[in-house]
């Protein structure tokens, strides 16, 4: 016989059971969804959102820092010189080969000699006849001196004799000097260098007339060894520079123009009397020895001036200065690798460094890259291939050893606001 009241009972114990036992899954899950402690971000947790913000670090070096003025200019040939004729006559030879290296007192060119030649013969012999007439008149003055004193001849008779011995003694000086003008269009037929130099292209060939009046020369002579450079700055430099002459000669580098590679080395010779009023700045002049030729007139180069070099400076990457309303400040990386935000000064700005001599020591690290993701406390990680040694920041010196920035122009930068 069915008895209805045990089926009952045991789908009631099945029932339950499924029911204790959805409970329980649903609890499992509900457990393993609820947030724990350690994985909470905040300003305390492991960085913004709870992640380490990845930076480029750098430590603070000690340097030697060179205050460099850079300013943009163009080679010019130390001389400039255009040959020309000084008498007039045919071309008979040309001593010279474009682009030859000259000496001073090279022969370059000769014009035909013989017109002066005879014309020198025809003022010797006007001068050895008017010496004849001289010599004359001389014996006819002592003789008209001696019958003045006897009475014989009058006053009158005794100074015409004088005068016209004069007029003979005026008329030989004059011979002598045309024959020394002849003398001198002989030398001026042999044209020689006036200085040290580059030959040009050749300007009149061989066999052509040249007049001392022609527009155009023969050729022309550049001095390039040595070379010059007019180069110009800023008006408000111009002090410091003649401040920094009177210590001695300031050194001067060309570079080329992209401004990457250096060409020579020279020295500051001088600076313009006055400034252009139109730009505000002035011409200065440096001279190079240019011994290997690298340097041309009219070349365009970027003329780095070394004013000084500054030694043992505590310097970072320009990169790692930030500023702020309370001034200069850097994000100093500390050994648990959380940043700190330090105030600084910053008196030098060098190219790709800042010098800083108030709130860093040599050897610390601060973040060169990822700073507008930083704040006090932040957990940070170095980049791949940022370095503790200035982060591979553009130097070609290096730590301690006092290597030196790269030459650019140097800026001064603002110093810390207080609070």
């Amino acid at each position: 016989m069915f008895n209805f009241a045990s089926w009952i009972a045991w789908l009631c114990r099945i029932s339950l059971s499924v029911c204790l036992a959805m409970f329980l899954i649903g609890c499992s899950s509900s457990a393993s969804n609820t947030p724990t402690p350690q994985s909470s971000g905040g300003r305390g947790g492991r960085g913004q959102q709870g992640q380490t913000v990845p930076v480029a670090i750098a430590k603070a070096e000690l340097r030697d820092l060179p205050i460099v003025l850079t300013g943009l200019g163009s080679i010019e040939a130390f001389n400039t010189v255009t040959i020309k004729s000084r008498i007039d006559g045919q071309l008979v030879q040309v001593a010279f080969k474009e682009g030859q290296q000259v000496k001073k007192g090279d022969l370059l060119a000769v014009i035909d000699p013989r017109p002066y030649e005879v014309q020198l013969g025809q003022m010797q012999a006007n001068l050895f006849k008017d010496q004849a007439a001289l010599k004359d008149a001389a014996l006819n003055l002592d003789r008209f001196q001696s019958l003045f004193k006897e009475g014989v001849i009058s006053k009158q008779q005794l100074d015409t004799q004088g005068s016209q011995t004069g007029q003979l003694e005026g008329a030989v000086r004059a011979d002598q000097a045309q024959i020394e003008t002849v003398k001198l269009n002989l030398v001026y037929t042999r044209i020689t260098a006036p200085v040290s130099g580059r030959i040009g292209l050749r300007l009149v060939d061989v066999g052509n007339i040249v007049h001392a009046s022609d527009p155009n020369g023969l050729l022309v002579i550049t001095q390039l060894q040595p070379i010059a450079a007019l180069f110009t700055l800023p008006e408000d430099n111009l002090p410091n520079i003649a401040r920094y002459m009177k210590n001695g000669s300031l050194q001067v580098e060309a570079y080329s123009r992209d401004d990457q590679t250096k060409i020579a080395t020279g020295k500051l010779t001088t600076i313009d009397n006055q400034i252009d009023p139109a730009t505000g700045t002035g011409k200065l002049k440096a001279v190079f020895d240019n011994l290997d030729s690298s340097l041309w007139p009219n070349q365009f180069v970027n003329v780095h001036l070394l004013l000084e070099v500054r030694k043992n400076n505590i310097v970072v990457p320009a990169a790692a200065i930030q500023r702020g309303p309370q001034g200069t400040y850097v994000f100093t990386v500390k050994p648990d690798n959380t940043v700190d935000m330090r105030p600084v000064s910053v008196p030098l700005t060098v190219g790709n460094f800042a010098a800083v001599d108030k709130g860093l020591a040599v050897g610390e690290p601060v973040v060169t890259d990822g700073q507008d993701k930083l704040q006090p406390g932040t957990h940070v990680e170095a980049r791949g291939g940022s370095g503790g040694n200035g982060g591979n920041g553009g130097g070609n010196g290096g730590g301690s050893n006092g290597g030196r920035a790269p030459r650019q122009k140097a800026t001064q930068a603002p110093e810390s606001v207080k609070e």
